[in-house]
Order: structure tokens, then sequence, then C-alpha cells
């Protein structure tokens, strides 16, 4: 997928400013220690290739696929990366799991953001116009930083692919090699989980919606399986369902 020509589209759609989308990601190259940038790669990689990636969306299944998968004591295996888009990091902390790698553009519940940097978390940020004073004020705090942009890549900068937290979460495990990828709470339904941090509705309904053509596409040519564990919301082309209980079968 060409991410320089979806990104064209999303302006177009959503009427971003494509220079505003630059100077955010000037401010968070800037931001991110050399130790780290020199790393980051060979950090994620580590973490993601081969392994069975959980997404983590912030939609309102998200804590009942929690407890789905502690149920079946998923959370205690070494096989599973958990990978949390912004607020679900909270709701992770809160179910006592602490997530591997973090994607977000800070907008979320600040605190979980540091808690979770601070218990190992690679935080993986992303710049866009809109979030300049947060890069800011909390980029200088974290650890283990992964800069990510929607404009064109540069200097400590990386475009994985996708658009919003979650549906970055996913290109990003496609893009480290993983060996299967499942979701959770991601319902991309007309209803807004409580994780889901700061936004304006109508906006936060068409980007949810940005967000799940962009699974669907990048599904028809994914090198990884992709697979659906999110108990409510609605069904993403491409992507199968499964449960907890079959899950714990692979």
């Amino acid at each position: 997928m060409d991410n320089r020509e979806e990104y064209a589209k999303i302006v177009k759609e959503l009427g971003l400013d494509p220079g505003s989308d630059m100077e955010a990601a000037k401010v968070l190259d800037k931001l991110i220690p050399d130790h780290d940038a020199a790393e980051d790669l060979s950090r994620l990689e580590k973490v993601i290739k081969g392994r069975i990636v959980v997404v983590f969306g912030a939609g309102p299944s998200l804590i009942d696929d929690i407890r789905a998968l502690k149920k079946e004591s998923l959370h205690k295996e070494k096989k599973y990366v958990f990978v949390a888009a912004d607020g679900a990091a909270r709701a992770l902390l809160e179910e006592g799991i602490v997530p591997d790698v973090h994607v977000t553009d800070l907008d979320g519940f600040p605190e979980s953001i540091l808690e979770s940097n601070r218990k190992g978390t690679v935080t993986v940020v992303h710049a866009h116009g809109d979030n300049i004073v947060l890069l800011r004020k909390f980029v200088p705090e974290l650890k283990n930083v992964v800069g990510t942009t929607q404009a064109k890549p540069f200097g400590r900068l990386h475009n994985f692919g996708g658009f919003t937290d979650g549906d970055r979460c996913v290109f990003l495990a496609e893009g480290f090699g993983a060996g299967l990828i499942v979701l959770c709470g991601m319902d991309f339904g007309t209803e807004i989980g409580k994780y889901a941090g700061r936004y304006e509705k109508e906006l936060k309904k068409r980007k949810l919606a940005i967000g799940k053509r962009l699974i669907e596409e990048l599904a028809k040519e994914s090198h990884s399986v992709i697979l659906n564990m999110t108990s409510g919301g609605v069904d993403i082309m491409g992507v199968p369902r499964v449960t907890a209980e079959q899950l714990a079968l692979f």
C-alpha cells in the first residue's frame, strides 16, 4: 500500500493541513534522543517479529475482550505481544497488564502513557498538526521512544502506514513481521468507547471509518494473518472473527 497516496486521500477527505503535520514532525524529530533513534527499528523488530501480536483499540468492547484473554490466561503466555492504541493502554494497566508497545498521538490519558513507559513499554509517538503542545510536554519525559509521522518520513521519524492509532498498530505489526495479528476492542461502530480519550464526536466517527478501510485494504496484501477477536462492533472485511478460546489453541 502506498502510504503517500493514502495520506493525500485523507488530507483531502478530512481537510487536513499538510504544513501543520510537517511542523509537528519537525518538533518531534528534535525531541527524540539520539540513542532512541539509533535503536528504534531493532527494538521493535525484536519485540514483534514472528510473534502473535494482539492489538488493542479503545472501542466499547475493550474491557470484555481483555478479560476474555485473561480468562484463557493468554496474558501470561510469552508468545503474545500486546500493542495498545492510545487510550487502550489505560484499560490494560487497570487490568494488570503492561503493554509491550504503545502507539499514541498523546491525546489519550497522559498518566497511562507515562506509567506504561516507566514500566518498559516501547512508546511509538505520532506527530500530527494538532498535537505539537503535547509533543513538547510529554516526549522529553519518555524513554524507549520511536517517532512516526503521517507525512514523508525524515530524520528520526518513520511512516509505517495507517492513520488512526488503532490501524497504525496493525500496520506496525505487519511491517515488522508479526506471525499473526489479532484485533481486540476495535469495534469500528457508531459508539465510541470510554477509553478513547479526547475527541470531537463526528470527526472521530469519520476517522474510525478511515481506520477500518485501511485495515481492510491491508488485509488484502498482508504477509501476516489478521484475525478479529473484538466481541462487539462491526465486521471487518477480510478479517475473520475469532474467540479467545479459539486463539488459545494457536
